[in-house]
């Protein structure tokens, strides 16, 4: 089984200013590469360790310089490794309170959104660009 399959939840492969919070404060900001309703995976300039409890802080972009409420959600580092100059750090979201699980919810809802409409939009672009079709 790899490890895809052993997966509890869909992931979203998406770019989003993300934070990770740490013990006394330390703010890692960064780029999310994924989002789940397990967990984080993001990339940041430093090292954190695995076991190390977190708070991720993410927030949606939307058209112009709207964004949403950054949504808090306390996790877990998982595992830490170096990519390049970088570091990619994968977090695993501890048990929610209802509130925090239902904005989680509507975020990737949100995110689901508009994944199928640029897979809608592609795929109309793609039979534009078919010449024998009528």
């Amino acid at each position: 089984m790899t490890g895809a399959d052993k997966r509890g939840f869909p992931r979203f492969a998406v770019q989003l200013a993300a934070e990770l919070v740490a013990a006394g404060g330390r703010v890692h900001r960064g780029m999310s590469r994924n989002l789940s309703r397990g967990g984080l995976c993001l990339e940041t300039t430093e090292a954190l360790a695995a076991g190390e409890d977190v708070v991720v802080r993410v927030t949606l972009m939307f058209d112009g310089d709207h964004s949403s409420e950054p949504l808090e959600l306390p996790a877990r580092v998982v595992w830490c490794t170096s990519f390049g100059d970088a570091y990619q750090v994968g977090t695993q979201f501890r048990p929610l309170a209802q509130e925090r699980a239902t904005y989680l919810d509507m975020f990737l809802r949100y995110l689901e959104q508009q994944a199928a409409s640029t897979r809608d939009e592609a795929e109309a672009g793609d039979e534009d660009d078919d010449p024998f079709s009528t």
